[in-house]
């Protein structure tokens, strides 16, 4: 990942590499996979976004990490991280209509 993608601007190429990863996610969620993804607001080198997505295997959670096509084209890195959900209320899930 170019650092500077967030702090000067993403290229021409990151903007679309982005936009390709953006439809990915949202296929994924429609296919009920993903369940949220996100990124932090600020804009320095300590920014991430995360994806908390099912799979039934981590087999299978490493092939969707890996043909996220901004980590294909190495727009963005990855790293999986196997989670537990403990407690959930999904009504406290939907954003606010101010967001």
């Amino acid at each position: 990942m170019r650092p500077e993608m967030l702090t000067e601007g993403r290229t021409e190429l990151e903007s679309q590499v982005i936009s390709e990863h953006f439809s990915y996610l949202k296929a994924l969620m429609e296919q009920g996979i993903v369940m949220m993804a996100g990124r932090t607001e600020n804009s320095d080198h300590s920014s991430f976004g995360l994806v908390i997505f099912k799979a039934e295997s981590e087999k299978l959670a490493r092939e969707i990490m890996h043909d996220d096509p901004a980590v294909k084209k190495r727009v963005m890195r990855a790293e999986l991280y196997p989670y537990h959900i403990a407690i959930f209320k999904p009504e406290n899930a939907i954003p606010d209509a101010s967001d």
